[in-house]
């Protein structure tokens, strides 16, 4: 899917190059993924990876059995590092794993916030109206994110969802914002305290879990090399 989308998205000219993660087995469908490299995850979780110098275009792909905030957390802070903009963020969703296992629809909701496109896959055998009832989940809040068919490992209009238009729910890569620190307080002096916004995904409890915790989608899947 990510090779056809590079084929038929990008502009004659466009040096594009893939980043897998590291814990990705290796398939021979690799081959067909331009300047394809690993990325890996480093001490305290940090997003280490390099990219080829004069490429254009970076696609990482993300760890699909682990879970995507920590991994978006990490990711901005290797971009905010290297002053790199995120254009795009595209989310698959396997509808037939969703659509047996509904446990899982947090884990997907969490990508889908973060998320500029989403892309249903994997639709056969799903009924309509599952597929209907599931967008509407977000269509009906008012998700501004693009949702697309997959057929056959294709989507119909690669350059429409490769296009660089924001229409993701979070705000996480956006320019940062400030808010009020407390609004219940107010100082002597009229001084306001201001703090960086914060994405609710990204919220910790004082214990350091997340105020947001997601199902764990490795249970959910067969095993590496299975």
């Amino acid at each position: 899917m990510l090779a056809d989308l590079i084929e038929g998205g990008l502009a004659d000219g466009d040096v594009p190059c893939v980043l897998l993660s590291a814990t990705e087995e290796a398939n021979p469908i690799d081959a067909a993924l331009p300047g394809a490299g690993r990325w890996k995850t480093g001490e305290g979780g940090a997003f280490e990876a390099e990219i080829p110098p004069g490429s254009s275009h970076v696609f990482v792909v993300s760890d699909g059995r682990r879970n995507p905030v920590d991994q978006i957390e990490a990711l901005k802070a290797w971009l905010g590092d290297r002053a790199l903009e995120m254009a795009l963020v595209i989310c698959v969703v396997d509808c037939a794993l969703v659509e047996k296992n509904p446990k899982l629809f947090a884990w997907f909701e969490a990508c889908i916030y973060f998320s500029d496109v989403v892309l249903l896959n994997r639709r056969e055998g799903v009924p309509n109206k599952w597929v209907g009832d599931f967008t509407e989940k977000f269509t009906g809040k008012f998700y501004p994110c693009l949702f697309e068919f997959v057929k056959s490992g294709r989507v119909k209009n690669p350059s429409l969802v490769l296009a660089p238009v924001a229409r993701r729910m979070s705000h996480v890569f956006d320019e940062q914002e400030w808010i009020v620190a407390d609004e219940d307080e107010e100082d002597e002096d009229d001084d306001v305290e201001m703090k960086p916004e914060e994405d609710p995904y990204f919220e910790r409890r004082s214990g350091g879990r997340r105020v947001h915790e997601l199902p764990n989608i490795a249970d959910y899947l067969p095993k590496p090399g299975g």
